[in-house]
């Protein structure tokens, strides 16, 4: 597995909140429903993308922009419009001052705005729970991440201009997988990109000693794995492999596992109505309450807190 893959194999959209936003200026939207990851597609017209803090991003027809929750910001044809409408969770659609909008900018399937043949009009596909994305993916990103059309091309646009108005059987499945693609696409060119900033990890799965060492750990989390027998593994004296290994990704190889450990079921919690252990089985620890006393340490909350939470 190449770093990039280990990244990328995160995203798994399921009934994600997909529009196609079509808008006469002057106009702009607030959002603030703190999604953990929103991808934006100028298929026609101009776009400004403006965070709470700093600097606006211009967008033209064959941009792209990314945007991790969850902060709020405004997407607007202009710096100064005023929103005419404001997004919360769920998508929920509502005036400025808090009134529903009662499907007043509704335009058929899937679209939403002034008019079906406005002067702008962007894809909007939103992943609306954090689990769907990679933690790690989501930590390697910068809060809004623009890719001009002249440093990527996407062959998709098309295809999700034509299935996102679509009312078909298993469309929804259709279009997860059309944002998942996408989401893939603009990462793997912004990665590409000299400016990028990979976090620490990333940049280690491209050691020959650290690299397979991430992916053992990565791919077979419940193992007994430690320090010695994965020095045994990467051929390397169990000193040379702990200073290396933190070094280059930051804290040593069982501070990572548990992190990753962790994680996983923390993903699993919600996702799943697995036992607390059968959970700890799959991510390696020896009982539930093992499990769920290093979970309460590290996230503040009982595992059922946090599956609880979830669910509401």
């Amino acid at each position: 597995m190449d770093a990039l893959t280990g990244l990328l194999e995160g995203p798994r959209a399921s009934g994600a909140f997909m529009i196609r936003a079509c808008f006469d200026p002057p106009w702009a939207v607030r959002v603030e429903d703190r999604a953990p990851l929103t991808v934006m597609l100028l298929v026609r017209g101009d776009a400004w993308l403006l965070p709470d803090r700093g600097e606006g991003i211009r967008l033209r027809a064959g941009d792209l922009a990314v945007a991790r929750g969850p902060d709020p910001y405004t997407c607007a044809d202009a710096p100064g419009t005023e929103p005419q409408a404001l997004i919360l969770p769920g998508g929920r659609c509502h005036h400025p001052d808090g009134r529903p909008l009662n499907g007043s900018m509704d335009l058929g399937v899937r679209t939403w705005g002034d008019r079906p043949d406005s002067g702008t009009v962007l894809l909007i596909g939103t992943y609306q729970v954090r689990g769907e994305i990679g933690g790690r993916l989501l930590d390697a990103l910068p809060p809004l991440l623009p890719l001009g059309a002249d440093v990527w091309e996407c062959p998709l646009t098309p295809l999700l201009m034509e299935e996102v108005g679509r009312d078909a059987p298993g469309q929804e499945v259709v279009l997860d997988r059309l944002l998942d693609l996408l989401v893939i696409a603009a990462l793997r060119a912004w990665f590409a990109r000299p400016e990028a900033e990979p976090p620490a990890w990333y940049g280690a799965l491209s050691d020959p000693v650290v690299g397979p060492v991430l992916r053992l750990l990565q791919d077979d989390p419940a193992r007994a794995w430690t320090v010695a027998g994965l020095a045994e593994k990467a051929g390397v004296s169990r000193a040379a492999l702990a200073r290396r290994f933190t070094r280059l990704v930051g804290e040593p190889p069982m501070s990572y596992l548990t992190g990753w450990r962790l994680a996983l079921a923390a993903d699993r919690l919600r996702d799943t109505d697995d036992t607390l252990a059968a959970l700890a089985r799959q991510v390696g620890y020896g009982s539930a309450f093992a499990l769920s006393t290093a979970f309460k340490r590290a996230y503040g909350v009982s595992p059922q807190e946090w599956r609880n939470r979830a669910a509401a």
